[in-house]
């Protein structure tokens, strides 16, 4: 009784594995994309096309080249390069969400300060710097506000974008 039970089983085992083989030259096929386009960046980049980027050549990766550049020879090579660009881009990432945490901080200040509806005063950041926007009651809150803002621990500065309403 048990053999019949098993069969379905290693059919199903088989068929799966059969399925598997069928599918893995396409699905390296699909991860390639990424590689090629990550070496025709490369090749684009590469100016003198010496096969290396130097510094010039990778303008804005500072750190990230820094750190990609693993035998400290001032250049990368497309391994490097691939490195370069992961760290960059987690590095992009990784200031995008500090923005948005002193967004949020310079938010939550306002509210608490203020007696203006968070509605009222918009904020936006960006690499430190916030914009406050919108409407406030008086020069005083407007004054209030920009001192709250610029308080708030990651802002750079504070720029002043807001409007006193007149009622």
């Amino acid at each position: 009784m048990k053999a019949t039970f098993a069969y379905p089983r290693i059919s199903t085992i088989a068929l799966a594995a059969a399925a598997a083989f069928a599918f893995a030259p396409s699905l390296a096929a699909a991860a390639e994309p990424a590689q090629t386009s990550s070496d025709a960046r490369f090749q684009q980049l590469d100016r003198n096309h010496d096969g290396f980027l130097s510094r010039g050549e990778l303008k804005g990766y500072g750190k990230a080249f820094d750190e990609a550049d693993a035998n400290k020879d001032g250049k990368l090579d497309a391994g490097e390069f691939v490195k370069a660009q992961a760290i960059h881009d987690r590095m992009v990432a990784g200031n995008y969400v500090e923005d948005s945490v002193i967004t949020a901080k310079v938010k939550a200040a306002l509210m608490k300060a203020l007696e203006t509806s968070s509605l009222d005063v918009s904020v936006e950041t960006l690499h430190g710097q916030v914009l406050l926007s919108g409407f406030v009651k008086s020069e005083a809150e407007r004054s209030r506000a920009m001192k709250v803002a610029a308080a708030v621990n990651g802002v750079a500065s504070v720029k002043d974008g807001m409007v006193v309403r007149e009622d």
